[in-house]
């Protein structure tokens, strides 16, 4: 592993952080993000509970799917 494999998987884990941060920017505009079926909102007089259960999963497989592409093309 010579000096330049740490400094391509710095700047690929800078722009994946660089596009998290676009997507979070957009967030409210994203239709579908936050109002999945089974994301859990309960709203009361004074209270207020909302778990996105389903919206996390959805994330959770695709940056797992991000990660294992990157990792795989990097072996090669």
């Amino acid at each position: 592993m010579g000096m330049t494999q740490p400094g391509k998987l710095l700047v690929l884990f800078g722009l994946m952080i660089v596009g998290i941060g676009v997507l979070l920017m957009f967030f409210d505009k994203i239709p579908f993000f936050g109002k999945l079926p089974g994301d859990i909102s309960i709203k009361k007089e004074n209270f207020q509970f909302y778990f996105p259960i389903t919206t996390s999963i959805v994330i959770s497989i695709a940056v797992s799917l991000i990660v294992w592409l990157v990792s795989s093309l990097s072996r090669k």
